[in-house]
């Protein structure tokens, strides 16, 4: 699923990626990688999303789903006889994507009777910094969690045995990150500037919103034009009935497809300043909350926050998501800037320039 069979231009039959289906599968592995839900859930997000068989229009099994995440092809690569070959076909997703899932998946089920149903809180969230394979979590001792590297890359760039060999506990990993939530804190005046800042782009936000409705708006009328001049054309007998009964409902469709930008469009408006004010109080007492939570939370809330996770030689090292990264920046320019008048150009200057 995600390629079809296709004739090229030289009459031999290729593998292309079906333009339908292929954004769907990426999409899965995406969710799957964050390793905070289960196959069963990962197949009902799909679902609502629109993954389907493309002829039969059923829904695709969990089995598939799982099918599809331990299929290399999605890398670009394939496995023949026991060598590793590297396709003409186009990649769908990253083979550092690829792996991070297939760690998951073995943080889950292979040790599955070992591990009972303990909820790793860090397993498919991190990476080696060595070879790019996912760290997951173990049981040692019946007591004691630690993390190790999978080690399955086919192209490390450390060595597989090495990483695996090298463990880290969990009260380790966790407080690297509640260090760097950490970096989140800010004081109220720069909640308060920064809520100003978000009123002032607000006004931005509803100016284009308000535009790109008005471009559907009179999409939505031309097409209707459209339809209502090809009736009369079948009225007077110059199209056959077949052919417009075909363009109108192409058409319709494009009509549909309108109203749901112009209602999306209309909701992010809606939802623009409710939701950037509960990013900033998330942001704020991101570091507290963390501390507090169970394992499933404690995996939600890092991925929301923060993207390539990385390990390597017992630190932790990741990149904050957007805003999350301008927040940082502005916190720690607050920092520098204590008492001092510049303070609040330099969050300016932080803002504006993105």
């Amino acid at each position: 699923m995600g390629y079809r069979n296709v004739t090229g231009p030289d009459g031999k039959k290729i593998i292309a990626i079906d333009p339908t289906i292929a954004p769907l599968i990426a999409k899965l592995f995406e969710w799957y990688a964050r390793g905070d839900i289960s196959l069963k859930e990962a197949a009902r997000k799909a679902h609502a999303a629109g993954l389907v068989y493309p002829r039969s229009g059923a829904k695709v099994p969990v089995s598939t789903i799982h099918t599809i995440l331990r299929n290399r092809l999605y890398t670009g690569w394939f496995e023949w006889n026991g060598v590793l070959i590297q396709g003409r076909h186009e990649a769908l997703i990253r083979v550092e994507l690829w792996e991070r899932v297939q760690g998951v998946l073995d943080g889950r089920f292979a040790n599955k009777a070992k591990r009972g149903r303990h909820d790793f809180a860090f397993s498919g969230l991190i990476a080696c910094g060595k070879c790019g394979c996912a760290v997951v979590g173990e049981i040692k001792k019946q007591r004691y969690v630690y993390y190790h590297c999978t080690g399955y890359a086919d192209k490390c760039r450390g060595n597989p045995a090495s990483c695996r060999r090298k463990h880290m506990r969990e009260e380790a990993l966790e407080a690297q990150f509640t260090e760097l939530l950490g970096r989140l804190k800010f004081d109220d005046e720069v909640l308060e500037w920064v809520r100003e800042a978000l009123h002032a782009s607000h006004a931005d936000e509803r100016r284009e919103h308000e535009e790109a409705i008005g471009r559907h708006q009179a999409e939505y009328k031309r097409l209707d034009q459209r339809i209502h001049a090809m009736y009369v054309d079948k009225l007077d007998g110059l199209v056959d009935a077949a052919f417009f009964e075909r363009m109108s409902n192409q058409w319709r469709d494009e009509q549909n497809h309108c109203l749901g930008e112009i209602e999306r469009l209309q909701a992010a408006d809606r939802s623009y300043l409710d939701e950037g004010i509960q990013l900033l109080e998330l942001a704020r007492n991101a570091q507290r909350l963390f501390v507090k939570q169970e394992p499933r939370e404690k995996r939600q809330l890092l991925n929301f926050l923060l993207s390539n996770c990385t390990w390597e030689d017992g630190k932790v090292v990741a990149t904050f998501r957007q805003p999350f990264d301008l927040l940082t920046e502005t916190a720690q320019s607050a920092a520098r800037a204590a008492g001092d008048e510049t303070g609040k150009s330099a969050k300016t200057e932080i803002w504006l320039g993105d």
